[in-house]
C-alpha cells in the first residue's frame, strides 16, 4: 500500500502537478490532429474491442490503449463490488443534490477551474446538457459491472480522459497563461475533480443525514482509485488516499493553492443552481419553483456554509429548519435500512433501477465522442 505523504511532500507534489498534464492522452490528441478522422475511428475501435483488434495502431493510440487495458494488480474485483454497492446505497435525489451543491459549487470557487469551464462555453451556455453528460457518465461508472473492461463506465471514463486532453490542447492554442494559471486541466485539477466525486459528496451527504461505515468509505475510495487510474491521474496524488481523513488532508492542501472565487465562479454557480432548481422542481421533489429555489439555497448553505455561499452569490433562505427535517428523516431511513437486509436490498434495487432509467433517457445524447472532434 502506498504510504501517506507528509504535509510538506504533499504541497511540493501539488506545486509540481499544477503544470503537469496527461502525456499519454495529450499525445493521442496530437496524433489524431495529425492523422485525421481515421485515427479517431481506430481509437474508438481499439477501446471497445481491444488493442489486439487493430492491425496497425498509431504509436500514441497504442500506448494509451495498452495502459488502460492493463488492469493494475491492486484492483480487486470484490473490493470494486463493495465500493459500487456502498455508492449505490444512496437514493439518487440525494446524490444529485450532494454532487451539484457539495461538489460542483466548491469546484467552481477555484478560478483556474472556473476559467477553463467558462472558456469552453459549455457550463454557462448549455449547462443543462453538460450536467446531463456528467450524470450519464456517473451512472455508467456506478451501475453494476460498469467499470469492467469494455463496460460503459470504463469506456466513458477513457473518453472523458481524452475530452480533458482536447480541452487542454484547445486552451493552450488560444493563449492560456500556463505560468500564472498552470496547465489547463492539470493534475491538481484532475485529483480535485476526483475528490469532488468522493470526499465532497460524502461530506455533503453526511450533513444531510446519510452516513457510511468506515469499511464502506474505504471501499468507495478503492473503487474510485480505479476510476482515477483510467482518468490518467498521477498515482502519487490518489493512491495514498484510503480513508476520509486522508482525503480531507489532500482536499485542504489543494484548496490552499486555489484563489478566491471570481466572476466565472459566480456565473457557473448561477447557471448550475438554475438547472438544479428546474430538475428538482419538475422531476424529483416536484415542488413549485419559488419553494425549490428556497430549498436549494438552504441545502447549499447547510452543505457549504454561509461564507462560501456568500462568495459564490448563493441566495439566503429561511428553510434551514426544513433541511433539518430532511436530515433527520434520512438518518432514520438509513438506520432502518441497515437493520433489515431486505430493506437494504430493496433500496439498492430501487437506486439501480432509477439510474438505469436515467441512462435510458440520455442514450441519444451526444456525450463524449463528438468532444474528440471539437
Amino acid at each position: 500500500m502506498t504510504t501517506q505523504a507528509t504535509a510538506d511532500e504533499r504541497m511540493a507534489l501539488i506545486e509540481r502537478s499544477l503544470k503537469a498534464g496527461d502525456p499519454l492522452a495529450d499525445a493521442v490528441i496530437a496524433e489524431m490532429d495529425e492523422l485525421g478522422p481515421s485515427a479517431r475511428r481506430l481509437f474508438n475501435e481499439g477501446l471497445k474491442n481491444g488493442l489486439s483488434s487493430l492491425d496497425d495502431a498509431p504509436p500514441a493510440i497504442a500506448a494509451l490503449l495498452r495502459e488502460v487495458q492493463a488492469v493494475p494488480d491492486w484492483v480487486d474485483a470484490e473490493k470494486l463490488a463493495a465500493g459500487e454497492t456502498a455508492y449505490l446505497s444512496v437514493d439518487v435525489q440525494w446524490t444529485q443534490i450532494a454532487l451539484a451543491l457539495g461538489s460542483l459549487l466548491p469546484e467552481y470557487s477555484a478560478p483556474r477551474i472556473a476559467g477553463v469551464l467558462a472558456g469552453t462555453g459549455r457550463l454557462v451556455t448549455i449547462t443543462q446538457r453538460r450536467l446531463q453528460e456528467t450524470g450519464k457518465w456517473l451512472n455508467s461508472v456506478a451501475l453494476p459491472g460498469g467499470m469492467l473492461l469494455g463496460g460503459p463506465g470504463y469506456l466513458d471514463t477513457v473518453q472523458v480522459r481524452l475530452m480533458h486532453a482536447r480541452v487542454r490542447a484547445t486552451q493552450q492554442k488560444h493563449g492560456w497563461d500556463v505560468e500564472t494559471l498552470g496547465t489547463p486541466i492539470n493534475q491538481v485539477d484532475l485529483v480535485r475533480t476526483w475528490l469532488d466525486f468522493t470526499y465532497s459528496p460524502l461530506n455533503a451527504l453526511k450533513t444531510l443525514g446519510i452516513t457510511f461505515t468506515d469499511e464502506e468509505l474505504a471501499s468507495i475510495y478503492q473503487y474510485w482509485h480505479y476510476v482515477a487510474y483510467l482518468l490518467g491521474v498521477d498515482p502519487a496524488l490518489y493512491r495514498s488516499i484510503n480513508d476520509h481523513e486522508q482525503a480531507g488532508e489532500w482536499y485542504a492542501a489543494i484548496e490552499a493553492v486555489n484563489g478566491e472565487p471570481d466572476e466565472n465562479s459566480i456565473a457557473l454557480t448561477s447557471a448550475t443552481l438554475e438547472v438544479l432548481i428546474a430538475m428538482l422542481s419538475q422531476m424529483t421533489l416536484k415542488t413549485p419553483v419559488p419553494l425549490t429555489e428556497q430549498l436549494v439555497a438552504a441545502f447549499a448553505r447547510r452543505i457549504l456554509g454561509d461564507e462560501l455561499c456568500d462568495r459564490l452569490g448563493v441566495g439566503h433562505s429561511e428553510l434551514g429548519p426544513l433541511v433539518d427535517l430532511f436530515a433527520r428523516n434520512n438518518q432514520q431511513t438509513r438506520r432502518w435500512q441497515r437493520s433489515s437486509p431486505e430493506a437494504w436490498q430493496q433500496a439498492l434495487n430501487e437506486t439501480i433501477e432509477t439510474r438505469r432509467f436515467l441512462v435510458s433517457l440520455t442514450e441519444g445524447a451526444t456525450v463524449y465522442e463528438q468532444n474528440l472532434a471539437a
